[in-house]
């Protein structure tokens, strides 16, 4: 009965703001290692090398290879019990990592996090383009993700005022039961819309193995140049964003802030930024999109060089210099940009029946060919600058992958020249398999 009314009760809206609740969480948890850098490495002696695999390739290759079998699944089974089991998981392990004495202890509970948070965007991102028309579905995912800065933000707040306070232990395990409370509360929540799409019904999506769902994906990507340039495209980006792990020790290491301090300012740049960054890629790029017919990612391709500049000035100049902030402010607002463009672009130029796929197919990615390389070579080569005697090792690596982000420029260029084209084809090969399967039916 409470699980009916509380199903029931979610309008499109509300449930939206719900999942992005969710969001904030899976990314305060994800983020506060790297935001309590300057406690935790001194604490537990770890070198630049290990604190980039921790928040790397031991977080990020379980939580991306895990999302794709996580995303097949949510195609197949209740996608808010599915979420609900993952909020639970990560929360439990968010509270153990507050028990860490080392590299190792850190290790094993950053590993199993991953697994938990994997189940969270492809089922969140599957059930939004059930409850969202096409044509709001920029503005639905680019709000669900306002979690990226916003959780970065909270992060970076509890850093600065509540971690002088309790520690950061302590934070951690606060952290955790928040969370639990949240998956009782989402274990509550039907999932009964998938049934109310056409498309989404038996004869128009049958039930899919794993290996035909990884099939149908591959003949996805293999018909629309546009799909595969805006994965690239997103992957090319996440090499800074997985680098930037390392901006808290920047901040203090080679600008001289105080930890706690810069903490505080760039917790709040970083939620205003970002929100404004959400708000106005998805919703610009709903705009753009209605506008021009171009696909959103051109939108993503004007903002990227736009601000490209201003990304390389403010990693060379002083903390006095008026383009450092403006250069902290762009990024954070440029991250927020970002989702709500890519995220429904790949949801539209793939069939129905593999939307969570995709989805995690694209997560895997953005962690394993952006993110994990961005932060586990940034580390790397941090640590070999020191060695070297090299002054400003922190700077000299922020900047190298600044410059090599901007892959992603010609990318989602090309991917809003071809999106026209590539999603008249699906709408085609779509409305041709629908009628034969309504034939046999017949």
């Amino acid at each position: 009965m409470a699980s009916s009314l509380i199903g029931r009760g979610i309008k499109p809206y509300g449930f939206l703001i719900f999942l992005t609740v969710l969001n904030v969480m899976n990314f305060v948890d994800r983020q506060l290692l790297a935001s309590f850098a300057n406690d935790i490495v001194p604490d537990l002696g770890l070198t630049n090398t290990e604190f980039g695999l921790l928040t790397g390739l031991i977080f990020l290759t379980f939580y991306s290879v895990a999302g794709l079998f996580m995303g097949s699944l949510a195609d197949r089974v209740s996608r808010t019990r599915l979420i609900a089991f993952g909020v639970g998981l990560w929360s439990l392990l968010t509270a153990a990592s507050g028990l860490a004495k080392g590299f190792l202890s850190l290790a094993v509970p950053r590993m199993l996090i991953g697994v938990g948070e994997s189940i969270l965007t492809p089922a969140a991102m599957s059930l939004l383009s059930d409850r969202f028309p096409a044509h709001r579905l920029g503005f639905a995912s680019g709000f669900y993700y306002m979690g990226v800065p916003i959780g970065v933000g909270v992060s970076l707040l509890i850093v600065g005022y509540i971690g002088p306070l309790i520690g950061w232990r302590a934070c951690f395990y606060i952290l955790g039961g928040i969370g639990l409370v949240l998956a009782v509360a989402m274990f509550f929540v039907r999932d009964d819309h998938r049934q109310d799409r056409p498309e989404s019904r038996p004869e128009a999506a049958p039930d899919q193995s794993f290996s035909l769902q990884l099939q149908t994906l591959w003949l996805a990507l293999k018909s629309s140049p546009a799909l595969v340039m805006t994965i690239a495209g997103g992957v090319a980006f996440h090499f800074i964003l997985g680098a930037a792990t390392f901006d808290q020790l920047w901040y203090v290491q080679e600008r001289g802030f105080d930890k706690s301090e810069i903490a505080r300012i760039t917790g709040w740049v970083g939620i205003i930024a970002g929100i404004l960054g959400n708000l106005f890629g998805g919703l610009g790029g709903d705009y753009f999109l209605k506008k021009t017919g171009l696909g959103r990612p051109m939108f993503l391709f004007g903002i990227m060089l736009l601000l490209a500049p201003i990304n390389i000035a403010y990693r060379v100049v002083s903390p006095e210099h008026p383009i450092f902030w403006v250069g902290v402010f762009a990024g954070f607002f440029q991250l927020g940009c970002f989702y709500g463009p890519t995220f429904s672009t790949i949801q539209e130029l793939v069939p129905v029946q593999i939307r969570a796929t995709v989805v995690a197919f694209y997560i895997l990615l953005l962690n394993m060919a952006g993110v994990a390389i961005g932060v586990s070579l940034a580390g790397v080569y941090i640590d070999y600058l020191i060695a070297n005697g090299n002054e400003a090792p922190y700077t000299a690596a922020l900047l190298g992958f600044t410059v090599v982000s901007l892959i992603a420029i010609p990318l989602f260029y090309g991917a809003g020249r071809r999106y026209e084209v590539d999603k008249a084809r699906l709408q085609a090969v779509t409305l041709a398999t629908a009628t034969t399967a309504t034939a046999k039916g017949s």
